[in-house]
């Protein structure tokens, strides 16, 4: 459960990060209270997945989920360049949530 728990928190760092670069400083009152909700909720599943993850672990996937899914929906809405190597790098790192996975 803790693992579920962990990825759905990542997706939600995700949510959270995109929110905060549209809200544009907190001056726009929609995108600013997306993120204050969806941080709140991403920190929590972090927390609680925490409980029976290793901290380092837990906070790689974590980080690597949200990175991974704030910079593809960024390329894929057309705010952020695609390139090759930022694919083959965020692939990297999804290889890499996916070892940690299998080594714990």
């Amino acid at each position: 459960m803790s693992w579920l728990v962990l990825v759905l928190s990542g997706v939600l760092e995700a949510v959270w990060a995109t929110a905060l670069g549209r809200s544009e400083g907190f001056t726009r009152p929609g995108p600013t209270v997306v993120f204050a909700v969806v941080i709140l909720a991403s920190m929590a599943g972090l927390a609680y997945a925490m409980r029976e993850l290793p901290v380092g672990t837990s906070y790689a996937v974590w980080v690597g989920i949200g990175a991974t899914l704030t910079v593809a929906y960024a390329m894929a809405t057309g705010t952020e360049p695609v390139s090759v190597l930022k694919v083959v790098f965020l692939a990297m790192i999804v290889g890499g949530v996916v070892g940690l996975k299998l080594v714990h």
